[in-house]
């Protein structure tokens, strides 16, 4: 006969366990396990029977157990957190990196402790340390500029990946938006439309992605049997220099028909003077921005089409990578994540 009193017993301490939050001693009672069994068996770790992990997945199961953070961190080593060190004192490119990093780690329950050195090498150092001391279990690093900046990963014990701002170094992993590849977007958008006469609007020659994303333009313009109208342009990421480039533009190629700026804040400063000189846009000229910053581009009149750099599909790889490294599986290299066209009102009207 079935021993009844042994299944009330069961029934018995079950009760009890769901009148107050169940513990891995209680999982590992259950099971008829050690308490390192029940650990290995719940964290995938160790060499255990199928049938052993099983028992204790079930206990677990059975009696509702959930490990708090410090406990899952007592038991597998790690501390679930992971540390986003950025430069961008404005959060223009580290938020929506940060956004897509989230997005991706919280289906892991881990959190991101966000740190802004405000590009100060001994502020970095600072919290570093200080996220080291949390035991972060890796690091995103990201910043205000998509040029190259110093490598952290050799001084730093847990893995880290590079988002936006890739590291120096080829042998770490650099997850960047295709600066080329939205140049070509751009390019290829306008003659499209029908424009042959495109002048480029660039940043400082410093910079990478000015020399990128004007490759990307002449490279689409070539296909279309075409060069870029006049000489390109290379001033600062400002809305002044874009006022003033197309004042040059103006006086030395009156002809042209587009404008590809290769950023949001000089494509408005070129909308601007454009306006003011009478020009009808896009009727006249039409103008591409580059970031889909979207405080510009909606403030820009008309508002802008412009090259989307996918910043929080950025964060996401970059969380995947990191938590692959995490995991023992390390990548190495620079990888392009695909920009977007995003069409406004600045090149074709409703």
């Amino acid at each position: 006969m079935p021993d009844r009193t042994h299944s009330a017993n069961e029934a018995e301490t079950v009760s009890a366990m769901s009148e107050r939050r169940a513990t891995l001693v209680d999982v590992a009672q259950r099971a008829g396990v050690s308490r390192g069994t029940a650990s290995k068996a719940l964290n995938g770790a160790g060499q255990l029977r199928a049938s052993t992990r099983q028992r204790v997945i079930a206990a677990a199961e059975e009696l509702g157990f959930e490990a708090s953070p410090a406990a899952r961190s007592l038991l597998s080593g790690r501390s679930y957190t992971v540390g986003l060190l950025t430069s961008d004192s404005l959060g223009r490119f580290s938020i929506p990196v940060l956004l897509g990093a989230e997005d991706l780690l919280a289906t892991g329950e881990m959190a991101i402790l966000l740190c802004d050195a405000r590009a100060d090498r001994i502020r970095e150092q600072h919290y570093i340390r200080t996220l080291l001391a949390r035991q972060v279990d890796g690091f995103i690093v990201t910043g205000h500029r998509s040029d190259a900046r110093p490598s952290l990963t050799a001084s730093l014990p847990v893995p880290v990946v590079y988002a936006y701002t890739p590291s120096d170094n080829p042998n770490d992993l650099s997850v960047v938006p295709d600066d080329l590849q939205g140049g070509v977007l751009a390019g290829h958008h306008l003659t499209s439309i029908g424009r042959r006469r495109i002048a480029y609007v660039g940043g400082p020659q410093r910079y990478h992605a000015s020399h990128l994303r004007l490759q990307g333009m002449t490279t689409a313009l070539e296909q279309a049997g075409i060069q870029p109208h006049g000489e390109p342009l290379f001033g600062e990421w400002r809305e002044s220099w874009g006022r003033q480039a197309a004042q040059i533009l103006l006086k030395s190629v009156p002809d042209l028909d587009a404008v590809f700026c290769a950023s949001d804040h000089l494509a408005r400063g070129v909308c601007d003077v454009l306006r003011e000189a009478g020009v009808s846009i896009p009727d006249d000229v039409a103008v591409v921005g580059f970031d889909n910053y979207s405080e510009m581009v909606m403030a820009a009149r008309p508002p802008l089409t412009t090259i989307d750099m996918n910043l929080r599909k950025v964060g996401e790889i970059a969380a995947g990578h990191l938590l692959d490294a995490i995991a023992g599986r390390p990548r190495s290299g620079l990888e392009t994540v695909p920009c977007e066209l995003v069409i406004r009102e600045s090149t074709v009207k409703d």
